[in-house]
Protein backbone atom coordinates (compact mmCIF):
# COMPACT_ATOMS: atom_id res chain seq x y z
CA UNK A 1 0.00 0.00 0.00
CA UNK A 2 1.32 3.44 -0.96
CA UNK A 3 -0.65 5.37 1.68
CA UNK A 4 1.58 6.12 4.66
CA UNK A 5 0.78 8.73 7.32
CA UNK A 6 4.12 8.46 9.09
CA UNK A 7 7.02 10.85 8.61
CA UNK A 8 10.59 9.82 7.76
CA UNK A 9 12.83 9.61 10.82
CA UNK A 10 14.70 12.79 9.86
CA UNK A 11 11.45 14.81 9.72
CA UNK A 12 10.25 13.42 13.06
CA UNK A 13 13.62 14.44 14.52
CA UNK A 14 13.21 18.01 13.21
CA UNK A 15 9.66 18.29 14.58
CA UNK A 16 10.80 17.15 18.02
CA UNK A 17 13.68 19.59 17.85
CA UNK A 18 11.29 22.43 16.99
CA UNK A 19 9.16 21.52 20.02
CA UNK A 20 12.19 21.64 22.32
CA UNK A 21 13.37 24.89 20.73
CA UNK A 22 10.00 26.56 21.28
CA UNK A 23 9.83 25.37 24.89
CA UNK A 24 13.39 26.38 25.76
CA UNK A 25 13.90 29.49 23.63
CA UNK A 26 10.66 30.93 22.21
CA UNK A 27 8.40 30.65 25.28
CA UNK A 28 10.87 32.45 27.62
CA UNK A 29 11.33 35.18 25.00
CA UNK A 30 7.57 35.64 24.63
CA UNK A 31 7.20 35.99 28.40
CA UNK A 32 9.93 38.64 28.40
CA UNK A 33 8.21 40.51 25.55
CA UNK A 34 4.82 40.35 27.30
CA UNK A 35 6.34 41.55 30.58
CA UNK A 36 7.73 44.58 28.71
CA UNK A 37 4.77 45.25 26.43
CA UNK A 38 5.32 48.32 24.26
CA UNK A 39 9.08 48.30 24.79
CA UNK A 40 10.43 48.02 21.26
CA UNK A 41 14.02 47.61 22.45
CA UNK A 42 13.06 44.47 24.36
CA UNK A 43 10.98 43.18 21.43
CA UNK A 44 13.79 43.60 18.89
CA UNK A 45 16.36 42.19 21.31
CA UNK A 46 14.33 39.04 21.95
CA UNK A 47 13.64 38.50 18.25
CA UNK A 48 17.35 38.76 17.50
CA UNK A 49 18.07 36.31 20.32
CA UNK A 50 15.46 33.81 19.05
CA UNK A 51 16.68 33.99 15.46
CA UNK A 52 20.30 33.58 16.49
CA UNK A 53 19.31 30.54 18.53
CA UNK A 54 17.36 29.06 15.60
CA UNK A 55 20.52 29.14 13.50
CA UNK A 56 22.50 27.51 16.31
CA UNK A 57 19.85 24.79 16.69
CA UNK A 58 19.96 24.12 12.93
CA UNK A 59 16.32 25.14 12.46
CA UNK A 60 16.75 28.24 10.31
CA UNK A 61 14.65 28.61 7.16
CA UNK A 62 13.10 25.12 7.07
CA UNK A 63 11.01 25.73 3.92
CA UNK A 64 13.71 26.95 1.53
CA UNK A 65 16.36 25.07 -0.50
CA UNK A 66 19.78 24.48 0.98
CA UNK A 67 21.38 26.74 -1.65
CA UNK A 68 19.66 29.66 0.07
CA UNK A 69 20.66 28.54 3.56
CA UNK A 70 17.47 26.57 4.22
CA UNK A 71 16.66 23.04 5.29
CA UNK A 72 14.91 22.04 2.06
CA UNK A 73 11.74 20.64 3.64
CA UNK A 74 8.71 20.04 1.43
CA UNK A 75 5.16 21.14 2.20
CA UNK A 76 4.20 17.89 3.93
CA UNK A 77 7.14 18.13 6.32
CA UNK A 78 6.46 21.83 6.81
CA UNK A 79 2.91 21.01 7.90
CA UNK A 80 4.33 19.31 10.99
CA UNK A 81 7.10 21.86 11.53
CA UNK A 82 4.84 24.93 11.22
CA UNK A 83 2.13 23.47 13.45
CA UNK A 84 4.72 22.72 16.11
CA UNK A 85 6.38 26.13 15.76
CA UNK A 86 3.06 27.95 16.27
CA UNK A 87 1.74 25.68 19.04
CA UNK A 88 3.06 27.70 21.98
CA UNK A 89 3.66 31.12 20.47
CA UNK A 90 3.06 33.18 17.35
CA UNK A 91 6.77 34.05 17.56
CA UNK A 92 7.75 30.45 16.76
CA UNK A 93 7.52 30.69 12.96
CA UNK A 94 9.12 34.15 13.06
CA UNK A 95 12.09 32.75 14.98
CA UNK A 96 12.63 30.17 12.22
CA UNK A 97 12.24 32.82 9.47
CA UNK A 98 9.17 30.96 8.22
CA UNK A 99 6.48 33.56 8.88
CA UNK A 100 4.00 35.39 6.67
CA UNK A 101 4.31 37.37 4.48
CA UNK A 102 8.03 36.66 4.01
CA UNK A 103 7.55 32.90 3.61
CA UNK A 104 5.17 33.34 0.68
CA UNK A 105 7.33 36.05 -0.88
CA UNK A 106 10.36 33.76 -0.68
CA UNK A 107 8.55 31.04 -2.63
CA UNK A 108 7.31 33.63 -5.13
CA UNK A 109 10.78 35.04 -5.78
CA UNK A 110 12.25 31.55 -5.99
CA UNK A 111 9.82 30.49 -8.72
CA UNK A 112 9.22 33.78 -10.56
CA UNK A 113 12.28 35.94 -9.99
CA UNK A 114 15.15 36.51 -12.41
CA UNK A 115 18.66 35.59 -11.27
CA UNK A 116 19.31 39.26 -10.51
CA UNK A 117 16.07 39.60 -8.52
CA UNK A 118 16.82 36.46 -6.53
CA UNK A 119 20.28 37.73 -5.62
CA UNK A 120 19.10 41.22 -4.71
CA UNK A 121 15.87 40.37 -2.87
CA UNK A 122 15.54 36.65 -2.12
CA UNK A 123 18.96 35.98 -0.63
CA UNK A 124 18.87 38.83 1.95
CA UNK A 125 15.31 37.79 2.85
CA UNK A 126 16.46 34.22 3.44
CA UNK A 127 19.42 35.48 5.46
CA UNK A 128 17.05 37.38 7.75
CA UNK A 129 18.65 40.72 6.83
CA UNK A 130 15.46 42.17 5.35
CA UNK A 131 11.67 41.92 5.60
CA UNK A 132 9.06 42.27 2.88
CA UNK A 133 5.36 42.75 2.21
CA UNK A 134 2.82 41.77 -0.46
CA UNK A 135 0.74 44.75 -1.60
CA UNK A 136 -2.40 43.55 -3.37
CA UNK A 137 -5.64 44.35 -1.49
CA UNK A 138 -7.40 47.72 -1.70
CA UNK A 139 -10.10 49.40 0.43
CA UNK A 140 -12.30 50.46 -2.49
CA UNK A 141 -12.76 46.96 -3.97
CA UNK A 142 -13.22 43.44 -2.63
CA UNK A 143 -9.90 41.95 -1.51
CA UNK A 144 -11.07 38.48 -2.50
CA UNK A 145 -11.42 39.52 -6.16
CA UNK A 146 -8.05 40.74 -7.55
CA UNK A 147 -9.60 41.32 -10.99
CA UNK A 148 -11.13 44.48 -9.51
CA UNK A 149 -7.80 46.07 -8.54
CA UNK A 150 -7.77 49.80 -9.32
CA UNK A 151 -4.12 50.66 -8.65
CA UNK A 152 -2.84 51.67 -12.08
CA UNK A 153 0.66 51.31 -13.57
CA UNK A 154 1.32 53.35 -16.75
CA UNK A 155 4.40 52.82 -18.92
CA UNK A 156 6.70 55.85 -19.25
CA UNK A 157 9.83 54.99 -21.20
CA UNK A 158 11.71 52.30 -19.27
CA UNK A 159 9.73 53.01 -16.10
CA UNK A 160 6.21 52.44 -14.77
CA UNK A 161 4.34 55.22 -12.96
CA UNK A 162 2.03 53.77 -10.34
CA UNK A 163 -0.90 55.44 -8.57
CA UNK A 164 -3.33 53.80 -6.20
CA UNK A 165 -4.44 52.91 -2.71
CA UNK A 166 -3.53 49.72 -0.82
CA UNK A 167 -5.02 48.45 2.41
CA UNK A 168 -4.19 45.94 5.15
CA UNK A 169 -0.71 45.31 3.76
CA UNK A 170 0.85 43.03 6.35
CA UNK A 171 4.44 43.77 7.32
CA UNK A 172 4.66 47.02 5.33
CA UNK A 173 6.14 49.04 8.17
CA UNK A 174 9.85 48.24 8.20
CA UNK A 175 9.81 46.25 4.95
CA UNK A 176 12.76 46.72 2.62
CA UNK A 177 10.75 45.82 -0.45
CA UNK A 178 7.19 45.09 -1.56
CA UNK A 179 5.75 42.81 -4.20
CA UNK A 180 3.10 45.15 -5.59
CA UNK A 181 0.16 44.15 -7.80
CA UNK A 182 -1.13 46.84 -10.18
CA UNK A 183 -3.29 47.04 -13.31
CA UNK A 184 -1.20 47.41 -16.46
CA UNK A 185 -3.61 46.25 -19.19
CA UNK A 186 -6.66 48.29 -20.21
CA UNK A 187 -8.34 45.69 -22.41
CA UNK A 188 -7.10 42.20 -21.52
CA UNK A 189 -8.45 39.08 -23.20
CA UNK A 190 -9.63 37.89 -19.77
CA UNK A 191 -10.01 39.85 -16.50
CA UNK A 192 -7.30 37.71 -14.89
CA UNK A 193 -4.72 39.10 -17.36
CA UNK A 194 -5.10 42.76 -16.37
CA UNK A 195 -2.53 42.94 -13.57
CA UNK A 196 1.24 42.73 -13.27
CA UNK A 197 3.58 42.34 -10.31
CA UNK A 198 6.42 44.72 -9.46
CA UNK A 199 9.19 44.66 -6.85
CA UNK A 200 9.36 48.05 -5.11
CA UNK A 201 12.40 49.06 -3.06
CA UNK A 202 11.36 50.67 0.23
CA UNK A 203 11.27 53.37 1.37
CA UNK A 204 10.47 55.08 -1.93
CA UNK A 205 9.24 58.43 -3.19
CA UNK A 206 5.55 58.03 -3.92
CA UNK A 207 5.01 55.24 -1.36
CA UNK A 208 3.26 56.64 1.71
CA UNK A 209 2.65 54.46 4.73
CA UNK A 210 -0.51 56.20 5.94
CA UNK A 211 -1.10 54.19 9.12
CA UNK A 212 -1.01 50.85 10.84
CA UNK A 213 -4.67 49.78 10.70
CA UNK A 214 -5.84 49.09 14.26
CA UNK A 215 -7.66 45.77 14.61
CA UNK A 216 -9.83 44.15 17.28
CA UNK A 217 -6.62 42.66 18.72
CA UNK A 218 -4.54 45.82 18.40
CA UNK A 219 -2.03 46.98 15.83
CA UNK A 220 -0.12 44.24 14.03
CA UNK A 221 1.60 46.09 11.16
CA UNK A 222 -1.30 45.78 8.70
CA UNK A 223 -0.85 49.07 6.86
CA UNK A 224 -2.74 51.46 4.64
CA UNK A 225 -0.59 52.65 1.73
CA UNK A 226 -0.97 55.58 -0.70
CA UNK A 227 0.83 55.38 -4.03
CA UNK A 228 1.37 58.71 -5.78
CA UNK A 229 3.44 58.78 -8.99
CA UNK A 230 5.57 55.93 -7.70
CA UNK A 231 8.22 55.14 -10.32
CA UNK A 232 9.46 51.59 -10.82
CA UNK A 233 11.96 50.50 -13.47
CA UNK A 234 10.81 47.99 -16.06
CA UNK A 235 13.42 45.52 -14.77
CA UNK A 236 11.52 45.44 -11.46
CA UNK A 237 8.56 43.62 -13.00
CA UNK A 238 8.21 40.17 -11.43
CA UNK A 239 7.05 37.54 -13.90
CA UNK A 240 5.61 38.60 -17.23
CA UNK A 241 3.36 41.48 -18.11
CA UNK A 242 -0.26 40.66 -17.32
CA UNK A 243 0.73 37.74 -15.07
CA UNK A 244 0.11 39.45 -11.74
CA UNK A 245 -3.09 37.52 -11.08
CA UNK A 246 -1.46 34.20 -11.98
CA UNK A 247 1.52 34.98 -9.77
CA UNK A 248 -0.71 36.09 -6.91
CA UNK A 249 -2.79 32.93 -6.97
CA UNK A 250 0.31 30.73 -7.28
CA UNK A 251 1.67 32.49 -4.20
CA UNK A 252 -1.54 32.49 -2.18
CA UNK A 253 -2.37 28.78 -2.61
CA UNK A 254 0.60 27.44 -0.63
CA UNK A 255 0.48 30.53 1.62
CA UNK A 256 -3.12 29.70 2.60
CA UNK A 257 -2.01 26.21 3.53
CA UNK A 258 0.93 27.59 5.52
CA UNK A 259 -1.58 29.61 7.56
CA UNK A 260 -3.56 26.42 8.15
CA UNK A 261 -0.44 24.68 9.42
CA UNK A 262 0.12 27.40 12.01
CA UNK A 263 -3.59 27.49 12.94
CA UNK A 264 -3.50 23.76 13.66
CA UNK A 265 -0.80 24.42 16.26
CA UNK A 266 -2.97 27.07 17.91
CA UNK A 267 -6.07 24.84 17.80
CA UNK A 268 -4.19 21.97 19.42
CA UNK A 269 -3.04 24.24 22.23
CA UNK A 270 -6.62 25.40 22.80
CA UNK A 271 -7.89 21.81 22.93
CA UNK A 272 -5.17 20.81 25.39
CA UNK A 273 -6.04 23.79 27.58
CA UNK A 274 -9.74 22.83 27.39
CA UNK A 275 -9.04 19.28 28.55
CA UNK A 276 -6.65 20.37 31.29
CA UNK A 277 -9.20 22.82 32.64
CA UNK A 278 -11.96 20.21 32.59
CA UNK A 279 -9.80 17.79 34.60
CA UNK A 280 -9.00 20.38 37.26
CA UNK A 281 -12.29 22.26 37.69
CA UNK A 282 -14.94 20.86 40.07
CA UNK A 283 -18.55 22.04 39.97
CA UNK A 284 -21.94 20.64 40.95
CA UNK A 285 -20.68 17.37 42.30
CA UNK A 286 -18.11 16.34 39.69
CA UNK A 287 -15.22 17.45 37.52
CA UNK A 288 -16.13 19.27 34.32
CA UNK A 289 -14.52 16.40 32.39
CA UNK A 290 -17.21 14.08 33.75
CA UNK A 291 -20.09 16.18 32.43
CA UNK A 292 -21.58 15.18 29.09
CA UNK A 293 -21.92 18.71 27.79
CA UNK A 294 -18.20 19.33 28.29
CA UNK A 295 -17.35 15.95 26.78
CA UNK A 296 -19.28 16.94 23.64
CA UNK A 297 -17.16 20.10 23.34
CA UNK A 298 -13.98 18.06 23.71
CA UNK A 299 -15.20 15.42 21.23
CA UNK A 300 -16.25 17.98 18.60
CA UNK A 301 -12.93 19.79 18.94
CA UNK A 302 -10.95 16.56 18.73
CA UNK A 303 -12.75 15.48 15.54
CA UNK A 304 -12.32 18.89 13.93
CA UNK A 305 -8.61 18.95 14.75
CA UNK A 306 -8.22 15.46 13.28
CA UNK A 307 -10.03 16.48 10.09
CA UNK A 308 -7.94 19.66 9.87
CA UNK A 309 -4.72 17.69 10.05
CA UNK A 310 -5.82 15.21 7.38
CA UNK A 311 -6.94 17.96 5.00
CA UNK A 312 -3.72 19.93 5.40
CA UNK A 313 -1.51 16.87 4.96
CA UNK A 314 -3.36 15.81 1.81
CA UNK A 315 -3.25 19.29 0.27
CA UNK A 316 0.48 19.55 1.11
CA UNK A 317 1.03 16.12 -0.45
CA UNK A 318 -0.58 17.30 -3.69
CA UNK A 319 1.57 20.45 -3.76
CA UNK A 320 4.73 18.39 -3.26
CA UNK A 321 3.69 16.07 -6.11
CA UNK A 322 3.03 18.96 -8.47
CA UNK A 323 -0.66 18.05 -8.73
CA UNK A 324 -3.51 20.54 -9.06
CA UNK A 325 -4.16 21.52 -5.44
CA UNK A 326 -6.64 24.40 -5.70
CA UNK A 327 -9.69 22.47 -4.48
CA UNK A 328 -7.89 20.83 -1.59
CA UNK A 329 -6.33 24.09 -0.40
CA UNK A 330 -9.68 25.93 -0.60
CA UNK A 331 -11.42 23.22 1.42
CA UNK A 332 -8.61 23.07 3.97
CA UNK A 333 -8.42 26.84 4.34
CA UNK A 334 -12.17 27.17 4.94
CA UNK A 335 -12.42 24.21 7.30
CA UNK A 336 -9.30 24.88 9.39
CA UNK A 337 -10.08 28.59 9.80
CA UNK A 338 -13.57 27.83 11.10
CA UNK A 339 -12.40 24.93 13.26
CA UNK A 340 -9.78 27.17 14.84
CA UNK A 341 -12.41 29.70 15.86
CA UNK A 342 -14.79 27.03 17.19
CA UNK A 343 -12.13 25.18 19.19
CA UNK A 344 -10.80 28.35 20.80
CA UNK A 345 -14.35 29.49 21.60
CA UNK A 346 -15.13 26.16 23.31
CA UNK A 347 -11.90 26.40 25.30
CA UNK A 348 -12.93 29.87 26.49
CA UNK A 349 -16.36 28.54 27.45
CA UNK A 350 -14.86 25.73 29.52
CA UNK A 351 -12.56 28.23 31.26
CA UNK A 352 -15.43 30.62 31.98
CA UNK A 353 -14.44 34.14 33.02
CA UNK A 354 -10.80 33.02 33.18
CA UNK A 355 -10.89 32.27 29.46
CA UNK A 356 -12.44 35.65 28.73
CA UNK A 357 -9.76 37.41 30.74
CA UNK A 358 -6.22 38.03 29.59
CA UNK A 359 -4.83 35.77 32.33
CA UNK A 360 -4.65 32.94 29.76
CA UNK A 361 -3.64 33.15 26.07
CA UNK A 362 -7.17 32.25 24.94
CA UNK A 363 -8.57 35.79 24.67
CA UNK A 364 -5.62 36.87 22.53
CA UNK A 365 -5.91 33.69 20.45
CA UNK A 366 -9.63 34.32 19.86
CA UNK A 367 -9.23 37.89 18.61
CA UNK A 368 -6.32 36.95 16.38
CA UNK A 369 -8.14 33.87 15.05
CA UNK A 370 -11.14 35.87 13.82
CA UNK A 371 -9.26 37.17 10.81
CA UNK A 372 -8.62 33.60 9.63
CA UNK A 373 -12.11 33.44 8.12
CA UNK A 374 -11.40 36.20 5.59
CA UNK A 375 -7.59 36.32 5.27
CA UNK A 376 -6.38 34.97 1.91
CA UNK A 377 -9.95 34.65 0.67
CA UNK A 378 -13.19 34.96 2.63
CA UNK A 379 -15.14 31.87 3.68
CA UNK A 380 -17.87 32.61 1.19
CA UNK A 381 -15.49 32.92 -1.77
CA UNK A 382 -13.90 29.57 -0.96
CA UNK A 383 -17.34 27.98 -0.56
CA UNK A 384 -18.41 29.41 -3.90
CA UNK A 385 -15.33 28.00 -5.66
CA UNK A 386 -15.67 24.62 -3.89
CA UNK A 387 -19.29 24.39 -5.06
CA UNK A 388 -18.33 25.41 -8.61
CA UNK A 389 -15.71 22.67 -8.77
CA UNK A 390 -18.15 20.07 -7.43
CA UNK A 391 -20.79 21.09 -10.01
CA UNK A 392 -18.20 21.06 -12.80
CA UNK A 393 -16.99 17.63 -11.72
CA UNK A 394 -20.53 16.26 -11.81
CA UNK A 395 -21.39 17.75 -15.19
CA UNK A 396 -18.10 16.67 -16.79
CA UNK A 397 -17.56 13.23 -15.23
CA UNK A 398 -20.90 12.21 -13.77
CA UNK A 399 -19.40 12.14 -10.25
CA UNK A 400 -17.77 14.35 -7.61
CA UNK A 401 -14.64 12.29 -6.93
CA UNK A 402 -12.20 14.82 -8.41
CA UNK A 403 -13.80 17.64 -6.41
CA UNK A 404 -13.52 15.81 -3.09
CA UNK A 405 -9.78 15.28 -3.04
CA UNK A 406 -9.66 12.74 -5.87
CA UNK A 407 -8.94 10.13 -3.21
CA UNK A 408 -8.85 6.39 -3.98
CA UNK A 409 -12.12 5.62 -2.19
Amino acid sequence: MAIDFSFPEEVTFVVQKVREFCEQVVSPSQKEIEANEGNREVLVGEIIRMRKAAREWGLWLPHMPEEYGGMGLGHVAMAAVSAEAARLSSFGPFALNAQAPDEGNMHTLLHWGTDEQKEKYLRPLCDGKTRSCFAMTEPEVAGSDPTLIQTKAVKDGDEWVINGHKWFISGARGAKFAILIARTEDDPDIPQAANSAFIVDLPADGWENVRDVETMSGGHNHCEIRLTDLRVHDSQMLGGRGQGHLLGQARLGPARLAHCMRWIGQAETALEMMIDRSLNRFAHGSLLAEKQGIQWMIADSTMELYQSKLMVLHAAYKIDRGDDFKSEVSMAKHFVANSLNRIIDRAIQVHGALGYSTDTPLARMATQARWARFADGADEVHQWRIAQRAIDAWTQTGGVKVATGDLPL
